[in-house]
């Protein structure tokens, strides 16, 4: 059954009063108390359609291709941006693979009110992998840039200060390379993230931005304890290790590719755990909503059934 967060209801408490002298007006008996709210399920999609439309980003001195979904007034492509200022979030997709196969997780992503840029770019049996984390770092400079340029359908909706990095395997390695580089990003979430080259062990022992790896326990691509465990030890906090029971590496694309591992779990139980997992970190760290926290750090993320506990503060 997938995790719903719920705000714990208030225990009722009953005041003792004496009783009114003779002829005295009775006490006014207490208010009911408000029920309480319930988070939306971050596994569900968001409030907001989601929009996407393919580009030409340049910024920084870079140029790439390149897909971006976001909160639209209507879903499809090309339609306008829903109202109001949202973070962005930059993308990397793995090694050989199109970023089409990530797209109905950034289009989730987007219905829960984020802006995410995914590079086409390094596409190749070479990449370079610090130049792929340059490249996520042009996708925010550019999506910045774009809240102040005349004719931007994104212009007056970038949440500028509100900058985040996400990817699978090789595109985890590298947001991870390009937070390290980038003193705007406030957090990462990533799945199944690989080492790199550079390293982004390496580069993770200088980052102190709250991080949070997704892994799968049955990745025979980029296993936990070669790859995402390394990361996390070297990373100071904050720092979160949420390993998917049954989990596997191609369980978080869309759809599977050559040489393809295999899990207990199907893609789609997997894809809506790490459709959740995301979620909930950005919701509580990229837009600093804490009535997340508990769905992050308290019981329901430390007992989940489906999705193992690693943490510091």
């Amino acid at each position: 059954m997938l995790w719903k967060a719920t705000v714990a209801l208030a225990a009722a408490l009953t005041l003792v009063l004496p009783a009114p002298a003779h002829g005295a007006a009775p006490a006014p008996a207490s208010a009911p108390a408000a029920p309480a709210a319930t988070l939306a399920d971050p596994s569900a999609p968001g409030a907001h359609a989601a929009g996407y439309v393919d580009t030409t980003v340049s910024a920084s001195g870079r140029s790439f291709s390149a897909r971006i979904y976001y909160p639209a007034t209507t879903a499809g492509s090309g339609h306008p941006v829903a109202g109001g200022r949202f973070p962005v979030i930059g993308f990397g997709h793995g090694f050989l693979q199109g970023v089409s196969r990530y797209y109905s997780t950034m289009s989730h992503l987007a219905t829960w009110g984020f802006i995410v840029v995914a590079p086409t770019s390094q596409g190749g049996l070479l990449p370079n992998h610090g130049a792929f984390a340059d490249d996520l770092n042009a996708a925010l400079t550019w999506a910045v840039a774009q809240d102040t340029a005349t004719g931007s359908r994104f212009a007056g909706h970038v949440r500028v200060d509100r900058l985040g990095l996400s990817g699978h395997s090789m595109g985890g390695g590298a947001s991870i390379l390009a937070a390290a580089r980038n003193p705007k990003v406030v957090t990462v979430a990533n799945l199944a993230a690989a080492e790199t080259n550079p390293s982004a062990k390496s580069a993770a022992a200088t980052l102190t931005v709250p991080v949070r790896l997704i892994a799968g326990d049955r990745d025979t691509t980029a296993g936990v304890n070669g790859n995402q465990r390394p990361i996390y030890e070297a990373k100071p906090p904050t720092k979160q290790l949420r390993i998917i029971k049954g989990g596997f590496h191609c369980g978080f694309m869309d759809s599977g590719a050559a040489f393809c591992d295999f899990g207990s779990i199907s893609r789609a139980t997997q894809l809506a755990l790490s459709r959740r997992l995301l979620t909930e970190w950005f919701m509580r760290y990229l837009t600093g909503d804490t009535s997340y926290d508990d769905a992050v750090w308290g019981a329901p993320a430390q007992n989940d059934p489906q999705v193992s506990f690693e943490g510091v503060r």
